[in-house]
């Protein structure tokens, strides 16, 4: 997230390539789901934060169903890392873009609900919530009440990313620019440059994730799902079990694949 690209991707701009629609479409976007220490205190900020629902609680998962239509989920990670934003030491490597008409009274109620203001600009802020995650709050005359916008990856190269989700989601890519690219989709997803980027490589401590996309397999077939997100240029990572499979991307970054 860097104040050339946080909401770079949101619009076509003069050196951005053609859309283009996927011909492959191999699974759907589920949960965003993120690591922390405290599963339910995340839920009760995100819930509080979108306007949503918390629809599913256990030991070391909870979920959150957004007023728009996003699954959220938040994993226990009791030795979590959290990102140091804006640097690559500790990076954030993703991050939710939300809506809302208007900016500094998210940020008032964002902060008292338990975030942190990082940077103040002059259309968007950057947040972290309680487990650190960063955040943008993007003014937008579209919305009259905080809405997800989508979420966005840090890569080092937007445009390969690009390609290859729009290949896993069936989405087209949208917009392809300096600053990053864009899927189209109904839940957008969205690749920003990053000078330096540093991927994650779990399960090593070292290098741990921040977060992860579980991807719904239409039909359930895991099988043929995963080799064709391995064909794409994914990798399969250790863990998994009778009803997901856990992949890493061309960045680095983690997803699963379930029935």
């Amino acid at each position: 997230m860097s104040e050339s690209t946080s909401t770079g991707t949101g619009g076509a701009g003069a050196d951005a390539e053609a859309p283009g629609a996927p011909t492959v479409g191999i699974a759907r976007l589920g949960t965003v789901v993120l690591d922390t220490p405290e599963p339910a205190r995340d839920a009760a900020f995100w819930a509080a934060l979108t306007g949503g629902e918390i629809t599913d609680t256990d030991d070391d998962w909870y979920e959150v169903r957004t007023q728009d239509g996003w699954q959220l989920a938040f994993q226990l990670a009791p030795d979590l890392v959290p990102p140091q934003w804006p640097g690559q030491e500790h990076p954030q490597q993703l991050h939710l873009d939300l809506r809302v008409p208007d900016v500094a009274a998210a940020t008032e109620e964002a902060v008292a609900a338990g975030a942190r203001l990082l940077r103040e600009n002059e259309t968007w802020n950057t947040l972290a919530d309680p487990a650190g995650h960063t955040f943008d709050l993007v003014a937008s005359a579209e919305v009259a009440t905080t809405a997800v916008w989508g979420v966005s990856f840090d890569v080092a190269d937007a445009s390969e990313a690009a390609r290859f989700w729009a290949q896993v989601l069936g989405d087209p890519v949208e917009y392809d620019g300096a600053e990053g690219a864009m899927l189209g989709g109904g839940k957008a997803v969205m690749f920003q440059r990053v000078e330096g980027y540093q991927a994650p490589d779990w399960p090593d401590p070292a290098r741990p994730q921040q977060g992860h996309l579980d991807l719904v397999v239409p039909g359930g077939d895991l099988d043929a799902a995963e080799e064709a997100v391995i064909a794409l240029g994914a990798r399969r990572l250790p863990g998994g079990g009778e009803g997901f499979r856990v992949f890493a991307d061309p960045a680095g970054h983690p997803f699963c694949l379930c029935r």
